[in-house]
């Protein structure tokens, strides 16, 4: 039996999916879901529905048992740091407790000297889960994902189109950007092949796409010109505030914008390429997509 945690959520759900398409028989699929009456959609997919949340550790334990394997998707709690660890430490000794014979958790790339950049606190939250989950003694494996494509568009924001000019905080930094879609589909293909115990693997999209490259992708698809302006992080809070974005989200592009300037996504491997059989998505291909 496999159960995917957070399956109501965006990247969960997909798992669900590409478990399915690979051939699985929903009576071997479980889901666990905070809320049932919004889980409809995967009752029709025929898995079984479990109820709980990573803060009660009895309602994991009762939907863990008879697991042979986990999909820990990592916490999306937008709370203090410490209590997505907590929500990940939960779900680990709940999977221990019940019997989970082998986890698979969610977690984010890494590079070396993150404990000084803008994301580290987030970076640690991880740090933390991987190091309690290897100590547990759970076969485990350790999906360290790049940075979702998807986010691009919030980066960006709107008014490029109008002005030609994309402005954000990004410096000449890069990321290795991935459709969520494609890492669900790798977390699937983990979950139903061999030999992963205990591995730790970077997924990464091929290249690192900076913001002058999705500057000219942008461009091509538009038919018109559009550039991208490095501006000051004090200027673009300003700006953000003046636009009426809400202060959480300022916190949050500007935590990211950071981060990519200190070329902290950087991370090129070619792991996610072998799981997934091809070469993941090019931004230009996504970008297109959403603005053609």
């Amino acid at each position: 039996m496999i159960l995917i945690t957070g399956a109501t959520g965006q990247f969960g759900s997909k798992a669900v999916d590409h478990v399915l398409k690979m051939g699985i028989d929903p009576n071997e699929i479980s889901v666990l879901v905070r809320d049932v009456a919004k889980a409809d959609h995967l009752k029709g997919q025929g898995v079984h529905i479990k109820e709980g949340n990573y803060e009660d550790n009895s309602s994991m334990v009762k939907a863990f048992n008879g697991v042979d394997k986990l999909l820990l998707v990592s916490s999306n709690d937008r709370a203090a740091v410490e209590y997505r660890t907590n929500h990940h430490k939960n779900a680990i000794q709940a999977a221990k407790e019940a019997g989970v014979k082998h986890i698979v958790y969610t977690s984010f790339v890494r590079k070396p000297g993150f404990e000084d950049t803008s994301i580290a606190d987030f970076q640690n939250s991880h740090l933390a889960s991987e190091q309690y989950l290897k100590q547990s003694g759970v076969d485990y494996t350790i999906l360290q994902n790049s940075i979702y494509a998807e986010m691009i568009p919030a980066f960006i924001g709107g008014d490029f189109m109008e002005t030609g000019t994309i402005l954000f905080p990004a410096g000449e930094g890069k990321a290795s950007w991935v459709l969520r879609e494609e890492l669900a589909e790798a977390a699937a293909h983990v979950l139903l092949t061999t030999g992963h115990e205990n591995r730790t693997y970077t997924l990464t999209n091929n290249n690192s796409v900076g913001f002058k490259d999705i500057a000219t992708a942008l461009s091509e698809v538009l038919g018109k010109e559009i550039n991208y302006t490095p501006i000051d992080m004090n200027e673009y809070k300003t700006a953000l505030s003046k636009a009426g974005v809400p202060e959480l989200y300022i916190g949050m592009l500007v935590m990211w914008g950071a981060a990519l300037a200190q070329h902290t996504m950087d991370k090129e491997d070619n792991t996610l390429s072998k799981f997934l059989g091809r070469a993941p998505t090019a931004i230009s291909q996504f970008l297109k997509k959403i603005y053609s």
